[in-house]
């Protein structure tokens, strides 16, 4: 009986990294981690009817940077939809991103494993606003309740898709761990993740 081929995992990364900012991307509230909930909070971030958002110019030229950095082309026209899903830490109904016209696509990023050196393709860079942050009291020395904090309501993303090129999980530890470094290089972002503010997941098939 012949052996069954050996499987081989296939891995693409979707990085989320907030962008170091004061203010968030479509209005004026401060982007500080820490502050006391729903704070830094407006009609824009809190979905009000009649609010209307203002890009924040800095967001725009942060992605720009983190862009140039994975050697992506920057394009020259970039647009913004609404993500529509529902749940409690969204106020809109709706998530500001892009999707069809991202801000910059098709780039490299180059890193070193144990045997050398190796590259990932970089699908797309693009904005979006995160969303805020749903509390769940223990019924044990809780509430028994979920309470919501929207400070991080607003706060801009950048999202770095990778292409399915990874073939191990050490590939996709060390990939990111060189895209952290080179966001930090760049002062896109502080390399935080115990606060959020660097997320990784990973979408594996084999």
């Amino acid at each position: 009986m012949a052996s069954a081929p050996p499987f081989e995992p296939v891995i693409g990364l979707e990085i989320h990294a907030q962008l170091r900012t004061e203010t968030k991307i479509f209005c004026g509230c401060a982007t500080a981690f820490g502050a006391a909930p729903n704070s830094h909070v407006c009609p824009v971030c809190l979905g009000f009817p009649g609010a209307l958002p203002v890009l924040n110019r800095q967001v725009v030229e942060l992605a720009m940077r983190v862009g140039l950095a994975l050697g992506c082309t920057i394009q020259t026209r970039s647009i913004f939809a609404r993500k529509n899903y529902f749940y409690p830490d969204l106020p809109k109904g709706y998530q500001i991103s892009q999707y069809e016209h991202p801000i910059a696509t098709d780039g490299v990023l180059h890193y070193e494993a144990d045997d050398g050196p190796h590259s990932v393709r970089i699908l797309r860079v693009h904005l979006e606003e995160d969303a805020g942050k749903s509390l769940h009291a223990s019924t044990r020395g809780g509430d028994g309740h979920s309470h919501l904090d929207f400070n991080r309501s607003g706060v801009p993303l950048v999202e770095i898709v990778t292409h399915p090129d990874l073939r191990s999980a050490a590939e996709a530890s060390d990939s990111f761990a060189r895209l952290r470094a080179i966001l930090l290089a760049v002062g896109a972002n502080d390399g935080s993740m115990e606060e959020g503010s660097l997320r990784c997941d990973a979408n594996v098939s084999v």
